[in-house]
């Protein structure tokens, strides 16, 4: 790997626009595989989740990077007036299933509302539930049971606390906000991979306390009484958040 190409992964990883066109501007290629796997693929599977992500990937699909599932372009760029089109000309892409890797709750078998929820692209979730996108959809199932979980599980305790707007959204839409599955696998493949046993949306929530998950405290038990409250359960007095111990 050349120096200019760890650099552009550098650029990916901070969402920096600019820097990412520069490199492309001095000859770094948009599609040669870096590693063994194309630049947008490295885009697509990083930690960080920000406004900037769908700018980035808009650079280099404009310069001639294409993704494996052509589908999931509007919903990577958040661009609602895409995906209103799409949806327009093949409304079959409700239930369409797709498969990518991420990084932290599955993307296989997945439908576009779960990539909209997990990257926390708000403008893309609105336009597929209010085309009536299911909100209960499930991914699949793996070898053993596990995930088969729906988009509001992407939400729940995401980086940066993100796409909790999605998981109000969701829940406003009728997600069922008590489902109970055998397991998720989060970070399937990456370092941080954790097995999840028993989880509903409010156990997925509390596990970002893990330090594995980096997520704030303060923003786990917002959500979990967001989902309390959308499941008619009392959320009971937190005087312990963020928790003295760990201070």
């Amino acid at each position: 790997m050349t120096a200019a190409e760890q650099q552009l992964l550098d650029a990916f990883e901070t969402h920096s626009v600019g820097a990412i066109r520069a490199l492309l501007d001095g000859g770094v290629s948009p599609v040669v595989p870096i590693r063994g796997k194309p630049p947008l693929a490295w885009l697509t599977e990083m930690y960080t989740r920000s406004d900037r992500f769908p700018a980035c990937v808009g650079v280099l699909l404009d310069r001639g990077a294409a993704l494996p599932d052509p589908a999931l372009a509007p919903v990577l760029l958040d661009d609602a007036d895409a995906l209103t089109a799409a949806l327009r000309a093949d409304p079959s892409l409700l239930t369409h299933r797709t498969t990518m890797v991420s990084a932290f709750t599955p993307l296989v078998g997945a439908s576009l509302l779960h990539v909209a929820a997990e990257y926390g692209h708000a403008r893309a979730a609105r336009v597929l539930i209010e085309a009536g996108a299911d909100v209960d959809a499930r991914a699949a199932e793996d070898e053993v049971g596990f995930d088969a979980h729906t988009p509001l599980f992407h939400t729940v305790n995401s980086n940066g606390n993100r796409s909790a707007p999605l998981m109000r959204m969701l829940l406003d839409a009728g997600a069922n906000p008590d489902l109970r599955l055998r397991g998720i696998v989060w970070g399937r493949g990456f370092d941080w991979e954790t097995t999840c046993f028993d989880v509903t949306p409010v156990s997925y929530a509390q596990l970002g306390l893990l330090p594995q998950f980096q997520r704030s405290e303060e923003d786990i038990y917002a959500n979990i009484r967001v989902l309390l409250d959308a499941s008619g359960r009392a959320s009971p007095a937190l005087g312990n958040v963020p928790n003295r111990y760990l201070q």
